[in-house]
């Protein structure tokens, strides 16, 4: 779990899958609530987000799950993910929170249960990831099927329970928004997290790229091999970059927002991209901090669009989301999945999991 604000970290949540009741299709004759394809709703365990607050908001409650509908996949989940968003998430301190309650989580592991409608890629039984927008910290799970991808050969669950969201997102990042190619300088915040640590693997993956690092002391001695820069993350960092790199880094990765995001952008190269894809300066506590999240929004605000142009400096943004509800967005997730996927059978990558937990805890 996040240990402190700005140190986002995968966990997960896992144990014996008490929910499913085996892979299998129930008979239309025998079933009594029938949805599409004949198969019986049921009862299975889920934690649900009563309201936004503290974690006593969080509460593991029997719920009903529907059957797959058509294009869907119904999980029997044996582990899920836990990232700093889903903190954010329950302090409802989003933009646009979900309504509550909710079963948060957006990636999970298990086994296919049951087939939608339509769905002729999977086989009942068969072991799969997946991504999605709420719902994976639950027994089971309907995920559409452009959001649901085969374990690779020798992934764990545990593995693929944290390996979409943070991989997903430090590739988008760092290739498709970034432009990564060799010789390039990167700025990575939160380099003790999911996403700062797949992104230390990626950018291994590209010949001479210097990659720089924040993080809290604490974390330095459990991330040093991955990086050859780290600094303290209560340091000056862009003066200790500079010792390095003069010029500068060609990519920012912020996930702080707020009065890091001008740092980043003084820190850019001509030509360089800073990519903002969180605000982990607005958690300062269990709930959410309406002071935090002002004054991070509000030195966001100060960047002036002029010296953008004038210093040949670009500004952008991502959010991993909104691509899995748009054809567009989950073509791209799916064909960067399959390098993912390719990277992780090759021995390159691998997912850094903080801990593990059982749903309960």
């Amino acid at each position: 779990m996040a240990s402190e604000p700005g140190e986002p970290e995968t966990a997960l949540m896992i144990e014996e899958n008490k929910g499913c009741s085996g892979p299998m299709v129930v008979p239309a004759e025998e079933s009594q609530q029938v949805s599409g394809g004949g198969v019986v709703e049921r009862e299975a365990r889920a934690v649900v987000l009563t309201g936004f607050g503290a974690l006593s908001k969080l509460r593991v409650m029997k719920r009903s799950v529907p059957a797959p509908r058509r294009g869907e996949v119904l999980l029997c989940v044996k582990a899920c993910g836990m990232n700093f968003l889903d903190l954010m998430v329950r302090q409802g301190n989003m933009e646009n929170p979900p309504r509550t309650p909710i079963v948060p989580g957006f990636e999970c592991s298990g086994l296919v249960e049951m087939l939608g409608e339509g769905v002729e890629n999977f086989q009942v039984g068969e072991g799969v990831m997946a991504v999605m927008c709420y719902g994976a910290w639950a027994e089971l799970a309907c995920v559409p099927v452009e959001n649901v991808f085969p374990l690779p050969p020798g992934m764990s669950f545990t593995d693929g329970a944290a390996f979409p969201v943070s991989f997903l997102t430090a590739y988008l990042l760092l290739f498709d928004i970034g432009r990564l190619r060799e010789g390039m300088s990167v700025l990575v915040h939160s380099a003790g997290g999911g996403v700062g640590q797949a992104v230390a693997q990626l950018c291994a993956t590209v010949p001479g790229v210097t990659l720089f690092g924040t993080a809290s002391s604490s974390k330095h001695e459990a991330i040093r091999g991955s990086l050859l820069h780290l600094i303290d993350r209560n340091a000056d960092y862009v003066t200790e970059v500079k010792k390095i790199s003069p010029e500068g880094v060609d990519i920012v990765l912020d996930c702080l927002c707020g009065e890091h995001t001008a740092k980043g952008l003084s820190l850019l190269k001509p030509m360089g991209t800073c990519i903002l894809y969180g605000s982990s300066n607005m958690v300062t506590g269990e709930t959410k901090s309406f002071f935090s999240f002002a004054k991070s929004w509000w030195q966001v605000e100060k960047v002036n669009p002029l010296r953008l142009y004038e210093e040949n400096k670009c500004l952008a943004g991502f959010q991993l989301l909104p691509l899995l509800t748009r054809p567009d967005g989950a073509t791209r997730v799916r064909h960067t999945m399959a390098r993912l996927t390719h990277l992780y059978i090759k021995g390159v990558i691998r997912p850094r999991i903080d801990s593990v937990w059982a749903l309960e805890e």
